[in-house]
């Protein structure tokens, strides 16, 4: 906590005499009506953001994060460089205009803010468990001990001057503190946030952030009784604790209270938006007044209104753009222009805030790498840890801004220390994506297949939703796998979310109400199908629902990180052109067995019956190859339902085989061999050899299917051979394969619903090419 400052005053004053001498024209009418414009502001935000994406564009390759290059565009424009000449400062950035860019820097960090704890779940300190307690509060008081102690000796040893000794408990804090705003934006730009890594990261580092904050409000405390008095700190402490209390209490029912009254589905009415904002500037106000900081009230503010939608989400929708766009990077380019480093005289400052800058990595690392290593997480994943935990950012950005706007801290020492907060962030991004992969923890260390699943074994599936509507197609596959107490499912179904209006990713287990509430959420109604679904069939089916909440371009972290935790035999995504991406990567990364089910859009509005499947007439498309005998094997499990009927269509070419050993042959011709038998002890199987000569004759064979099969099973990959290169030339940009794109074109109306499967690819120390033709040695 930090009172009010003349400075500040002086900010909030100039920005009110900003607003009301612009007149209806966007002109400044002030002394001179020419010194600054509206124009003039939105040439500087056009040059920042110019300047910003080529330096961004520059230094992506060497995996440096936007904040990188926003700092560097503010030091290039700023008295380190560019602004070194006098002309250019004055043309570009005169003295008039650079207090408005200060003024709406202000405010766009009140809004950043403010949007980060609009983001954050505040039950997530609830749900942390002892390891990020630990990981928490060792982060944040193994680095400070040891920066301090450094600190302490090296005065005694360089004999610092008074300025710069007292400015050293803020350079430890700053370098000791784990914000985390930072590395919610850390670890999203990464693209990790979801994995198990970044869970943890985001939960540790809410309890260093709150380590720090207490230490700081009993730093200042104790202060302001030293200072003047001890009943002015007890009031200053009251005055915060009531104000807290009036913000959660106030306006989160508020908050509440509007979300009660908005319908599901419908957007939150534009007076309710307006008026969070009305009550955020009011209540950062009065923070201001009674001395809280600028980082607090904003934060509290946004956390006590619930995340997501629709209050949330509205919210973050219509402030995200605006803020990260343009009023983020103007608060990045006035770190920047006030870094001077021409102001750095004296070469044992830069030594001292340095020391302890590494001597505070060192602790930081040493804090957060220690509790996992005895909880016998890998040395690489402990230490990838260690180095998000000492990401630094924003917040510390903000801090050393305000203290240099006070004159608390030199503009030297200012700018070293910005200097090795800049260092120290450069060195753990790149070094992050060195070290962490969240691909290797898939690995399975047995075969996870259809084919290998054994006869007294269950059947353990992952079934992915994203809406309600594909629930139906997913429970007529799963009554076509025919569970029964000899042969029992055990089912996991995830509902995937895309990220939205939160800071940090979620994949939790589903518990019931307690109280039964008649506005039930998506996620209730798709697990309350299939829990009536598991209750139709309590002998035979076991079911496990989740729900995870992440970036749409790590989703497939939550669909494989679950597989590999329950250990489940197949993975079921349904097909959506806009999942795509989602779909490649699990095909790439799952730890089991992966089928893609393409619903047919004939049968979109069939109705599902307990009991019977729709899906009677199952065809099966073998080409040969490891995908196909997994579809094959998949036809073989269903042939227990005894509604079901299996044709199988095999194959042949003209031409011959280009590659594949006798190892795939052999294996083709087993699984062949065993479904004949099949079919001459059984009515509902059957058999048929077709022989394509070219692309042309294959589309008509599979065109023919159209209208005589509910499904059809076809592999992702096939055996090589001419024909095979023809389709891959003819459609190979696809996550389904070549028939399997064919299968699921929009031309081919009226066709039976499709499940493309891919067998398991990653098994530890699998070596046998033949097993699988796309399966790959994996490298550690």
């Amino acid at each position: 906590m930090i009172p009010i400052h003349k400075d500040d005053e002086l900010d909030i004053r100039f920005a009110c005499h900003s607003i009301h001498h612009i007149n209806s024209k966007g002109l400044w009418v002030g002394d001179d009506p020419f010194m600054y414009s509206v124009p003039i502001l939105l040439f500087q935000l056009s040059l920042v953001s110019i300047i910003t994406h080529c330096i961004f564009i520059l230094f992506k390759p060497l995996g440096q994060p936007l904040i990188i290059s926003q700092i560097l565009g503010g030091v290039l424009l700023g008295p380190s460089m560019l602004g070194h000449n006098s002309t250019f400062t004055t043309k570009i950035f005169p003295a008039r205009s650079r207090l408005v860019l200060e003024t709406l820097s202000v405010f766009g960090f009140m809004f950043i803010i403010f949007l980060i704890g609009v983001k954050t779940d505040p039950t997530i300190i609830l749900k942390s468990g002892k390891r990020a307690f630990t990981i928490g509060i060792l982060g944040f008081f193994v680095p400070y001990v040891l920066s301090a102690l450094v600190a302490l000796l090296l005065n005694g040893v360089l004999s610092l001057d008074e300025d710069m000794f007292s400015f050293l408990p803020m350079v430890v804090s700053i370098h000791s503190m784990t914000p985390f705003p930072v590395i919610a934006y850390f670890l999203a730009d990464l693209e990790i946030l979801n994995s198990e890594i970044g869970r943890l990261a985001s939960s540790s580092s809410i309890i260093s952030d709150l380590c720090f904050w207490l230490y700081m409000t009993l730093s200042y405390t104790v202060h302001i009784a030293t200072e003047k008095s001890l009943s002015t700190s007890i009031e200053s402490l009251l005055c915060t604790a009531i104000f807290i209390l009036l913000v959660c209490f106030g306006i989160h029912s508020a908050a509440l209270w509007v979300i009660q009254h908005t319908p599901e589905g419908k957007p939150v009415k534009e007076r309710y938006f307006f008026s969070v904002l009305i009550a955020l500037l009011g209540c950062g106000l009065i923070g201001q007044v009674i001395g809280l900081n600028a980082f607090i009230v904003p934060f509290i503010v946004g956390l006590v209104i619930p995340d997501g939608p629709p209050l949330g989400a509205a919210l973050v929708e219509k402030l995200d753009c605006f803020v990260s766009v343009i009023l983020m990077p103007v608060f990045f380019i006035i770190c920047g222009l006030k870094t001077d480093v021409f102001a750095i005289q004296k070469l044992k400052n830069v030594i001292v805030i340095l020391s302890i800058a590494v001597v505070a990595l060192f602790g930081k690392i040493l804090g957060t790498v220690v509790p996992p290593i005895i909880c016998r997480m890998p040395l690489q994943d402990a230490l990838s840890l260690g180095l998000i935990m000492s990401s630094k950012g924003l917040v510390e950005l903000a801090l050393l801004s305000s203290l240099n706007t006070v004159n608390v801290v030199s503009d030297e020492c200012f700018t070293i220390v910005i200097i090795s907060v800049v260092v120290v962030t450069v060195v753990v991004s790149p070094l992050v994506k060195a070290l962490y992969d969240p691909s290797k923890r898939y690995l399975a260390y047995k075969r996870r297949t259809i084919r290998h699943l054994r006869s007294n074994e269950e059947f353990r599936i992952l079934a992915c939703v994203h809406t309600q509507e594909q629930v139906p197609a997913i429970i007529t596959l799963l009554e076509a796998s025919n569970p029964t107490k000899e042969h029992p499912i055990h089912l996991f179904v995830l509902h995937l979310v895309k990220l939205s209006a939160r800071a940090s990713s979620l994949l939790i287990a589903y518990l019931p109400r307690e109280k039964p509430s008649h506005q039930l959420c998506q996620s209730e109604r798709i697990f309350n199908v299939f829990t009536k679904y598991e209750h139709e069939n309590q002998s035979h089916l076991t079911l496990h629902c989740y729900k995870g909440i992440s970036p749409y371009e790590t989703m497939h972290n939550d669909v494989c990180s679950l597989a590999l935790e329950q250990r489940t035999t197949f993975i079921i995504i349904p097909y959506k052109n806009v999942n795509r991406h989602l779909n490649k990567n699990v095909f790439d990364k799952a730890p089991c067995s992966v089928g893609v089910l393409i619903e047919s859009r004939n049968q979109e509005s069939v109705p599902y019956i307990v009991g019977q499947s729709s899906w009677s007439r199952v065809a099966v498309l073998f080409f040969g190859g490891a995908d196909d005998r997994e579809a094959l094997a998949y036809a073989k499990l269903m042939l227990e339902n005894p509604t079901v009927n299996v044709t199988l269509f095999r194959f042949s070419f003209s031409s011959e085989v280009l590659e594949g050993s006798a190892r795939r042959k052999l294996l083709d011709a087993e699984i062949l061999i065993e479904f004949r038998r099949d079919a001459t002890d059984s009515e509902r199987v059957s058999c048929e050899e077709q022989t394509v000569i070219d692309v042309a004759g294959l589309t008509a064979a599979i065109r023919s299917l159209e209208n005589a099969f509910d499904l059809v099973l076809v592999g992702k990959h096939h055996a090589e051979s001419q024909l095979n290169c023809e389709l891959k030339k003819w459609n190979d940009q696809g996550e389904l394969g070549a028939i399997g794109e064919m299968l699921a074109a929009s031309d081919f109306n009226g066709g039976p619903s499709v499940l493309v499967i891919q067998q398991q690819t990653r098994v530890w120390g699998l070596r046998d090419p033949d097993e699988s033709l796309r399966l790959r040695r994996i490298h550690l």
